[in-house]
């Protein structure tokens, strides 16, 4: 019974040494890597290969890894491309409306609106109807406002064919009608200020009868030029007063600004052109160019401003750039007759009209515009330089003939 458990135990022995010596490992699926086994020696290139894709920068990570084929009877995994998408542009804010500020033009005003405009608004007020006699009475204050007979006629000629066509039936229509004809009117040219050349410099000749802010006028306007950054050059061509030129030299020296000056009674062409060409020279922004403005009946004033026309054109093509007639807004009809003799001699291109704050006449703005069809490009309310305004039709428009109403509801 001892031999016979002996034998067994051997067997049992036996079989299992023989069982473990011939045993294969089990087989594992398609892909999967034996957990305990170590790797052969033919798989160390590929881990060789993979450690250094795997030290690559973050950016080279992202490019596409090769496909790899799945296993038979897998299922194939959708490749998703990648998808770049540009951001839109930024979403552009509201435009709002810029806020008009009249109010110091309107101060200025204040003489025009309390005469002329006061007297209008005064034909107009609690009509329930509008009687086409009316414009009668309309005619006599326009005329006696220096807007001019021309501009007059023209302006009622207009407001009578919509009276009868029935499209003015209550005050406001005929008030706004108005307001606009002036507008359309002061439109012409577009434009206020100064247009700067694309080459330096900017030559502005400055022409008007003595008496009408000229000199003044010229210290003001390089006085915006300063402020704005620009470098200005003056040239004291009224030779024949000496009074002018000691007051430019006053003006350039509050602006730093040389003055090129002649002696007296000198050839204004000649001054001319010698500050034309210094001002080339210098690169300066812009030339200002004082003249002579004796009593504009004597013919012989327009032909010494046609001379330094000329001579500024020899030192520079194209020059003058700008001419600008400076009117006295106070002298009323005498003002347009000056504009018509000064646009017959040379080729405006844009009035001042100063002291406009002094007169209740302001229908001279209109009258000047009408007959000559060139712009107002600055106007004068006062003796600070400050107080020389760049035009704007739809601003004068508004300060002139707004209502109080209208003042109130924008402030």
């Amino acid at each position: 019974m001892t031999i016979a458990i002996i034998i067994a135990v051997v067997v049992v022995l036996a079989a299992g040494a023989y069982f473990a010596l011939t045993r294969k490992p089990a087989e594992l699926p398609p892909g999967e890597q034996p957990k305990a086994q170590l790797p052969a020696k033919k798989a160390e290139p590929a881990q060789q290969q993979r450690a250094p894709e795997q030290a690559k920068p973050a950016q080279q990570a992202q490019q596409k890894q090769p496909s790899v084929k799945p296993a038979a009877g897998a299922p194939e995994e959708e490749v998703v491309e990648p998808i770049s998408i540009a951001p839109g542009p930024p979403e552009a804010e509201p435009s709002r409306p810029a806020k008009r500020d009249v109010s110091a033009l309107r101060k200025g005003l204040a003489a025009s609106r309390g005469g002329f405009i006061a007297r209008l608004r005064a034909l107009v007020t609690g009509k329930k109807e509008i009687d086409p006699a009316i414009l009668e009475q309309m005619e006599e204050v326009m005329l006696t406002s220096d807007v001019g007979v021309q501009t007059t006629h023209a302006i009622l000629g207009r407001l009578r064919d919509r009276l009868q066509k029935n499209e003015l039936s209550d005050e406001n229509a005929v008030w706004n009608a108005l307001r606009a004809e002036a507008t359309e009117i002061l439109k012409v040219g577009h434009h206020g200020g100064i247009k700067l050349t694309a080459q330096k410099p900017t030559v502005v000749l400055m022409v008007g009868v003595n008496g009408v802010g000229k000199t003044t006028t010229i210290g003001k306007l390089a006085t915006r030029a300063r402020d704005e950054g620009k470098k200005t050059l003056l040239a004291a061509g009224d030779t024949f007063r000496a009074a002018a030129v000691a007051q430019l030299e006053v003006w350039g020296k509050r602006v730093d600004a040389n003055v090129i000056r002649g002696k007296e009674n000198s050839d204004p062409g000649a001054v001319a052109f010698e500050a034309t060409t210094k001002a080339k020279e210098a690169g300066v922004d812009l030339l200002l160019v004082d003249t002579a403005g004796r009593l504009h009946t004597k013919t012989p004033l327009m032909d010494e401003i046609k001379k330094v026309r000329k001579t500024i054109g020899k030192a520079l093509e194209g020059a003058p750039h700008e001419t600008f007639l400076v009117l006295d807004a106070t002298t009323g009809q005498n003002a347009l007759q000056q504009a018509a003799q000064f646009k017959e001699a040379v080729d405006l291109t844009g009035i001042i009209l100063t002291k406009l704050d002094g007169t209740a006449k302001g229908g001279i703005v209109l009258g000047v515009c009408d007959a000559l069809k060139v712009p107002v490009r600055y106007i004068g309310l006062g003796e600070r330089a400050e107080d020389l305004r760049v035009f704007d039709a739809e601003d004068f428009v508004e300060a002139l003939f707004g209502s109080d109403e209208e003042r109130a509801a924008a402030e």
